[in-house]
Formats: C-alpha cells, structure tokens, sequence
C-alpha cells in the first residue's frame, strides 16, 4: 500500500483545495485510525505528499526512520554547529554547580560585611547599629536557606543567568517550537489527537497520538518509539535554529521519557540518550529540507489558524 503510494505523482494542489479536500477528515474527535486511513487514500490518490513521507520506503513496508547511535560530537557536526548539548539542555552546562554555590556565598558574606561596615560610618550610632545586625543575619539566612532548601538559591542563579524575553519573542518562540512539532508529526505519521489553543500562552498546541490506532494501553513498537523520538525533540531543535538555544523543551522530554516506558522492548539509559539524540538530528534534517513549509506553518501558528 506505502509502496503503491510512493509511486504517484504528486499533485500540484491549491491551499483552497487542500483545505476542500481536507474538510472530510475528522481531526477533532481524535481517532487515530479514520485519520490515518483517509490521509493514507490521499497520499495513494496522489492528492497529499507529505503525510508520512518522513517513514515511507519505495518498493517495502519498512520504514525509513531507523535509529542509530548519535554521540553529542556526532549531532553538532551534521547540524552545522547549531544543535548541542547546551542548546538543547541535555548536556549538563547549564546546570548550577558547586561552585556556583560556593562563590555566590563569599558574595553574600562579602556584601553583608562591607554593608554593615558603611552603615556603622555613615548612619547615626543607634541606626547603623541596628542596620549592622540586620545585615550580620544575612548570611546566616543564605546559609540556612541553601542547608533545607538548596533548590530555591540554584533557581535564582539559573533565572540570574536567563535573559528576558518580551511577548513578542516569547509568542514567536512558541509559535515556531509548535510549528515543529506539527511537520515532523505530520510527515512521521502520528495523527492529531489535540488542537487547541493554549490558554497560558494564547498560541495553538498540538497534541499527537503515540500510534497510528486508537487501541489504548498498548506497548509501543521500535517504528512508534522512532517516530515519537523526532517529534518530541523537533519543537526544541526548531528554537534552536531560530534562536541558539532551546527553552521549551522540558516536558516534550517528559512526553518521551513516558513513551520509553511503553515500549515493548527495554530501552536502557545509553539508549535512551541515543534515541533522543538522534531524534533531534532527524528532526533538524526534516526541518531544513522542508524549510518553505515549516515557515508557512509558523505564520499559521502565529495567526492561530
């Protein structure tokens, strides 16, 4: 049937058409198998190309997204030095160390030393005083702070280390980490489960579902836990390419980490790291060919169409 499919020649369609030919398939109610089968009639009609072309192999069943181990070296050099550890926030350089903790309470100390020094100079005795003892507990505070709760002090060096964004950015961010998401599901085969709007952010989000069927509870097949591996880590690399770096990419790896679960064969750690980098070195070479279209998308995401 794929290979049937694979071999008509395209049509050259309008959006109105598309959109004519497309206003029979059911995509809110989220069943995964009337979706699957009426976009698989459309590609074999030759009316639709993009569905599944990422997994479609001329002349075999067997899909074309084949995992391989991809080291972090790997992944920078075959995206032109733009997809890392640090821009994907997998590889650890961005996390608050030691050290971090180390240096930020000499500064405190320091701080609260030279504080209490000049207020002792400069306020009169009774106030200066009272302002030295406030800033001699400082410390103490900082110190008994990072002892029960060391989580806090390393969320205000990482938002310390964060720069801002204003709405704009961070809504044309959002927009071109969904459009991601959207082309790599799409021509990976996974049908819509979800579209809506976000009401946190304003912008359209997608949701795919795990399968090409609706049959629930299942574990999930090597061809379903590839595919799930580009399209969860496709919004983040499509930041990446706009911006340098990924900043909305913590829960598509939760997504995936629950997907690895599911699967029916054991997927051990290195594997796992394997997985999701060469998730995201596929999802960047879908994006990149398919550029015209996914710019398109985001202006639709932007217009929340």
């Amino acid at each position: 049937k794929d290979a049937r499919a694979a071999q008509v020649t395209p049509k050259n369609l309008s959006v109105d058409q598309v959109k004519s030919i497309a206003a029979d398939i059911e995509f809110s109610s989220g069943d995964a198998d009337s979706q699957t089968s009426a976009l698989d009639k459309l590609v074999e009609s030759g009316d639709f190309s993009l569905w599944k072309s990422a997994v479609r192999r001329a002349g075999s069943d067997m899909s074309m997204l084949i995992p391989f181990p991809v080291s972090l070296g790997n992944l920078e050099s075959r995206t032109d030095g733009k997809v890392t550890g640090e821009s994907l926030g997998v590889g650890g350089e961005g996390d608050v160390k030691f050290e971090d903790f180390q240096d930020l309470t000499v500064a405190v100390v320091l701080g609260s030393t030279l504080l209490g020094i000049l207020a002792l100079a400069v306020l009169p005795p009774n106030v200066g005083a009272t302002f030295t003892y406030f800033f001699a507990l400082i410390p103490i505070g900082f110190i008994g702070i990072g002892s029960t709760s060391p989580g806090i002090i390393a969320a205000a060096i990482q938002g310390a280390r964060s720069t801002k964004e204003d709405d704009e950015t961070r809504r044309e961010r959002i927009c071109r980490h969904e459009a991601g998401h959207f082309l790599c599901g799409y021509m990976c085969g996974l049908p819509v489960k979800e579209y809506s709007i976000s009401p946190d952010t304003g912008v359209a989000c997608v949701e795919f579902q795990t399968s090409s069927t609706s049959a629930a509870g299942r574990e999930l097949t090597d061809d379903e836990i590839a595919a799930l591996s580009v399209v969860a880590m496709s919004g983040s690399v499509a930041e990446i390419m706009e911006y340098g770096k990924a900043k909305g990419g913590e829960n598509d790896l939760l997504e995936l980490q629950n997907c690895f679960m599911k699967s029916k064969e054991f997927i051990g750690a290195a594997k796992q790291q394997d997985l999701t980098r060469w998730g995201a070195l596929t999802s960047y070479g879908l994006i990149k060919a398919n550029l015209k279209k996914y710019e398109s998308l985001v202006s639709a995401f932007k217009e929340n169409k």
